[in-house]
């Protein structure tokens, strides 16, 4: 079993891979850049050789880069669509030069237009960012989302769609993140929902795609539509669902990575921990 929680890059992009290791990592995500602007500092050659080499030293695998929040590849809006294809290429870009092994991103929203031609906005958009890169190894990965307001992404089966429209041409994989799935409708907070869920899963995106869990309780109520993190254990999905989870056969293999809340000083160490205390990890 791997766990690992998103750290920052402030001060230097290397900074993120020092705290995954002094805080117990085994994997860590982060941001390549400024995740709430269009306008972002890519990470000098030096920068990038130093981050490559404190992620080999601690032995970090795998890193996962998360894209930035303003993009929205299914766009209905060509300037809003271009600016993301253009902000998702330099993405791509980063986490190449990183070394990363995953970029996740969100499918995207599908106001002013409808959800199937949403998804085909969002695929073209990826194969257009990514037109003539040379990825080394990189792959994309499509997250599951809460379903608020007009994202696509809520259900499994917009999710296979997405990567069935790229995967001839693009490394593409899943991330499934466990409020996401639970705001969404699924009822992994019971031990006969988790097994359908799973069952719904693999029918659809397929276990072996998701190659990244994120693990994150929900602040909101089951079906809510509305994305909001809270800590491992004490959201409404609960601490046996999550012992359920992060201990199940189909599930261990799959890296963990929190984007659990910061409320004290401490917290991603905290979550860190009862992540392994629930799957009976010591470490």
């Amino acid at each position: 079993m791997r766990v690992g929680v998103h750290t920052s890059i402030a001060g230097a992009v290397e900074n993120a891979a020092h705290h995954a290791s002094k805080i117990g990592c085994d994997t860590f995500q982060m941001f390549s850049a400024n995740p709430r602007g269009w306008r972002t500092l890519d990470p000098s050659r030096e920068d990038c050789t130093r981050f490559r080499a404190a992620r080999e030293n601690y032995g970090l695998s795998p890193v996962v880069i998360h894209d930035n929040y303003l993009i929205n590849l299914a766009s209905a809006d060509s300037a809003i669509r271009e600016k993301s294809i253009a902000a998702f290429r330099r993405e791509l870009v980063r986490a190449v030069a990183l070394g990363a092994d995953y970029l996740v991103t969100h499918p995207g929203s599908a106001k002013d237009s409808n959800p199937q031609k949403a998804i085909s906005t969002c695929v073209e958009s990826l194969k257009h960012a990514a037109s003539g890169l040379k990825l080394n190894g990189l792959m994309i990965l499509i997250e599951n989302t809460a379903g608020q307001g007009s994202v696509i992404g809520r259900t499994f089966e917009e999710v296979a769609e997405i990567i069935a429209g790229i995967e001839r041409e693009l490394p593409v994989g899943a991330c499934m993140d466990t409020a996401h799935t639970f705001e969404a409708g699924y009822p992994i907070h019971t031990p006969e929902g988790l097994r359908e869920t799973l069952k719904e899963l693999d029918a659809t995106v397929g276990l072996k795609a998701v190659k990244i869990i994120h693990a994150n309780d929900s602040k909101t109520e089951f079906e809510s539509r509305a994305d909001r993190h809270e800590h491992i254990g004490k959201g409404k999905i609960c601490r046996d669902a999550f012992g359920r989870i992060v201990r199940h056969p189909k599930l261990r293999s799959i890296p963990f990575i929190c984007e659990t809340p910061i409320d004290r000083p401490g917290d991603d160490k905290r979550n860190l921990r009862m992540m392994r205390k629930l799957a009976g990890v010591k470490k």
